[in-house]
């Protein structure tokens, strides 16, 4: 069978391309660059906890550890107002109760580019093709065709095509795909720069900063620190709706303002103005950043499919692209190497669009409601606008920098088209609902060695033993154990490859429940006991087998199509700011 051609060798193709070629799927990557990124220390990437384990397991932990930072906190502080610290886990905890809120990992970009390419690079059944600039694009019932021109212009033959090409996405201009939205929702002028702030190691979002004075800076509406390795931080200042030009004095001025006030406010100082020392500091680069929102219309036109800031643009009120991109490239992964391997159903292809244009549409709908109340001082009550945001401004936007809410949280699917169906016999609720995120508890591995329980994500299904009292098995012999054996036969005869694992407790689980759990991480069902008939549903369901999936499949196709976003006109966002908001 043809490769899997992905368009694009940004963060979000090449993960795409490695999770394939990990689940044994040839992959062409083009590139139309020539295979050197830009090393810009402004231009920076932050990934959530499910989204860099997702970077880690294809092999770039290290990293993630060596070129990025985990914060220790996050201040969010209104004038001088200290109006809440999230304090992070320093580990994920050893024991199955909720792990406390991991810090978000940033790194600049061009490392994690960088060490993907590297990892891709090992990968027998990958290849980067650079200087390969799309031009045309045929496709059939068997395969698709793409025609390239530049140094390595040719014909490419695939069984599948993918567009990780970026806002200005050359293959959803192929397809036909619209991409309607709002274009310069926001504007921030950016710094990556060396220096001492008063709180090493943590994050802060300073809203309405004290500033002495008019100046060239004009006034500072809100501006975020976010620590880096090696005493680098990004600095960001939200800036005042418009177009008007940031000029180099002009962010001079924000800098020294933002520094030295934060110095001031440190030590008790009472100085005004010129008067407040400017802490030393080295400006390593800066750049203008437009946040744009946009959501194309359709993610997959028969073997064709979009992923990244080719099918979505967001970045608002902390909300992070990049993050929904690696998202998109972990869904649609395993669903491509299933039916690679295997054939697939239309409803299985159908479902990466119903889940993911769902999940990203939600948090576009989800901005765009809170953003008049955050940036025009709109006086609606927040609880009819935005459930769950009563406690105020502040803690809204930092929900949306920490993943959390609804402008933050990895994403649910509980309507997918692969659900299992409604009023199963013998399921059972757990702390989890279904097509929600596992949580990530400790479990053992086929093999008796102790892991976690998204260490092993990525490949085939996980059926998953709550099983108290296994810390005292022998593990040389623990699949012959309690109801093992019996859960081992079931899950032979599964129509998908599957792993058995144990843990002791899971929220909310009772002794002797199992869990299946998706390739990607989320919640098939939970049942009570060893049932081989429903477990052999649920396989069937996820790969998208039955009426039953098709129905859904057509129902979903449209949902959460997230019509708020399409307020604006059907065009690419205009002009080329320095700092882009693509991830791919």
């Amino acid at each position: 069978m043809d490769p899997v051609i992905v368009v694009g060798a940004g963060p979000v193709g090449l993960c795409l391309a490695l999770s394939l070629a990990r689940r044994g799927v040839p992959v062409i990557v083009l590139d139309e660059s020539a295979g050197q990124d830009d090393t810009r220390p402004a231009r920076t990437a932050v990934l959530r906890q499910d989204t860099a384990a997702f970077v880690g397991r294809l092999g770039c932990a290290e990293t993630l550890e060596s070129a990025g930072t985990r914060w220790t906190a996050w201040r969010t502080v209104r004038r001088r107002r200290l109006l809440e610290r999230v304090t992070f886990a320093p580990r994920i905890p050893d024991d199955a109760s909720p792990a406390a809120l991991a810090s978000p990992v940033h790194l600049p970009q061009h490392s994690l580019t960088s060490a993907l390419r590297t990892v891709l690079a090992g990968e027998e059944l990958a290849r980067i093709v650079t200087g390969s600039r799309l031009a045309e694009l045929e496709q059939d019932e068997h395969g698709i065709g793409a025609h390239t021109r530049g140094s390595n212009g040719t014909w490419w033959r695939g069984s599948y095509l993918v567009g990780c090409d970026g806002p200005r996405s050359t293959v959803r201009k192929l397809l036909g795909i619209r991409f309607p939205g709002r274009t310069a929702v926001e504007r921030h002028a950016v710094a990556a720069l060396r220096a001492e702030l008063p709180w090493p190691g943590e994050a802060l979002l300073h809203r309405s900063p004290a500033r002495p004075g008019g100046g060239p800076g004009g006034p500072a509406l809100e501006v975020s620190a976010r620590p880096l390795p090696d005493g680098v931080w990004r600095l960001d200042w939200l800036l005042p709706p418009g177009r008007d030009l940031v000029t180099p004095d002009a962010l001079v001025t924000r800098i020294r303002d933002s520094l030295a006030g934060w110095a001031a406010e440190a030590g008790g100082e009472g100085g005004r103005g010129a008067d407040r020392p400017v802490p030393p500091y080295e400006l390593l680069d800066t750049g203008v950043h437009t946040v744009h929102h946009r959501l194309a219309r359709d993610w997959r036109q028969g073997r064709a499919f979009l992923a990244g800031d080719a099918a979505h643009l967001l970045g608002a009120l902390g909300t992070q692209g990049l993050d929904e991109g690696l998202r998109d490239a972990e869904n649609l992964a395993w669903k491509l190497a299933l039916a690679w391997h295997q054939g697939a159903s239309e409803t299985l292809l159908d479902s990466y669009q119903a889940e993911r244009r769902g999940a990203v549409a939600a948090r576009l709908r989800a901005a765009d409601q809170a953003l008049p109340l955050l940036r025009d001082g709109g006086a609606v009550r927040w609880r009819t606008v935005l459930p769950g945001a009563a406690r105020g401004q502040s803690a809204l936007l930092t929900d949306g920098h920490l993943g959390r809410g609804p402008l933050g949280a990895p994403p649910a699917h509980p309507r997918s088209p692969l659900a299992p169906a409604a009023g199963q016999a013998g399921t059972v609720a757990v702390g989890t609902r279904p097509g929600s995120p596992v949580c990530d508890v400790p479990v053992t591995a086929g093999d008796g060695s102790p892991v976690r329980l998204r260490d092993r994500l990525g490949h085939g299904l996980l059926v998953v033993l709550v099983a108290p009292g296994t810390g005292v098995w022998d593990r040389r012999h623990w699949r012959s154990a309690g109801l093992m054996p019996q859960l081992a036969g079931a899950v032979e005869a599964l129509p998908m490859s599957a792993e058995i694992l144990v843990t002791e407790a899971y929220p909310g689980a009772a002794a002797h429940t199992v869990l299946v759990v998706r390739p990607d991480g989320h919640l098939v069902t939970a049942l009570a006991g060893v049932r081989p008939a429903e477990l052999s549903a649920c396989a069937d369901a996820v790969r998208g087998g039955g009426a039953y999936g098709r129905e859904r499949a057509a129902g979903e196709a449209g949902a959460g199509a997230g019509e708020a976003v399409d307020t604006g006109p059907a065009v690419d966002p205009v002009g080329a700011p320095v700092l882009h908001s693509e991830g791919d």
